[in-house]
């Protein structure tokens, strides 16, 4: 089968990590350009990988061989860089969040659209084989009506001074993701009540938030709460539960290894540091849609009597 030719646009921390997988981890793609602002990364990347590189978006969206476009540029430019895109009549995978505010989602949406072009925001959690599986059961009903659900996202350390400067709100980087993720598991929200806090002198100085809690109501009136850090110390944390009439499900496992060191008066484990770690299947899924991810994964299934 032939190969779809992709180009990756901005090359941080995720950019690479999606690079690495077109180049020799997703099957029925062909990574054929990398474009970062710093020429010297995407020329690092370009020469590994043996692909042509550039300083300029606009190199990939002029070349007519190059079919659809990654973007994982910083969060001000994906608007632009969206309906660019679409102009040019590039399919585009975009990491979320799509833009700062709901019009301009809507006009990146709309140019998309008008484009004709397919348009994917990269919501990794829908492509985990955890999260996957247990949605899949709740569809089935065995966790019966949904009652309470609970979700938390944290981060080891917050991310370096200039990505949040750019990045936007707590809000609108990190929660977007549990957004997502609540109401493709329980459905439409009809209530959000949200406070956060600024514990880190660093943070509070550019004006954010490092630390919220958000508790939703959904359509069928259940409850959700979900909890956000920027600083929890310990490693990365991303684990959900939602209480059912007839089950529960956890979805909690953060190991690399399934393996636990027992001395006297204690049990260690190991525990991942952020989420390239948590979530290497996913990285790879989203970019090759639908997720074949076999098995369950680390989910729990806890049955009433």
């Amino acid at each position: 089968m032939r190969r779809v030719r992709l180009a990756v646009i901005g090359l941080g921390r995720l950019g690479r990590v999606h690079a690495e997988n077109l180049a020799w981890r997703v099957a029925g793609v062909e990574l054929v350009r990398v474009v970062d602002a710093r020429a010297e990364v995407a020329r690092e990347l370009g020469a590994r990988r043996g692909v042509d590189w550039a300083d300029d978006a606009a190199a990939v969206l002029d070349d007519a061989a190059v079919e659809g476009v990654v973007i994982a540029a910083p969060t001000p430019t994906h608007v632009a860089l969206v309906s660019a895109a679409a102009a040019a009549g590039k399919d585009v995978f975009c990491e979320k969040p799509l833009a700062f505010d709901l019009a301009a989602a809507r006009d990146a949406v709309a140019a998309a659209a008008a484009a004709g072009v397919r348009l994917q925001v990269g919501f990794h959690r829908r492509f985990a084989p955890d999260w996957a599986a247990a949605v899949d059961r709740i569809r089935t009903g065995e966790l019966g009506d949904i009652r309470l659900l609970r979700t938390t996202l944290r981060d080891m350390r917050p991310p370096p001074r200039d990505y949040l400067a750019s990045a936007g709100s707590l809000f609108v980087d990190v929660t977007v993701h549990d957004f997502d993720t609540v109401r493709w598991m329980a459905g439409e929200i009809t209530e959000v009540t949200a406070t956060g806090a600024a514990l880190d002198p660093e943070i509070a100085a550019l004006g954010q938030i490092d630390t919220a809690v958000v508790v939703v109501r959904f359509a069928n009136g259940a409850l959700g709460v979900i909890d956000n850090s920027r600083a929890a110390g310990y490693g990365y944390e991303c684990a959900t539960e939602v209480v059912g009439s007839r089950a529960t499900v956890r979805i909690d496992q953060h190991r690399r290894r399934h393996l636990q060191w027992l001395t006297p008066g204690r049990a260690s484990v190991d525990w991942v540091r952020d989420f390239t770690e948590r979530y290497p299947e996913a990285y790879r899924a989203e970019l090759a849609p639908p997720c074949l991810a076999e098995g369950q994964g680390n989910i729990d299934f806890f049955a009433g009597a």
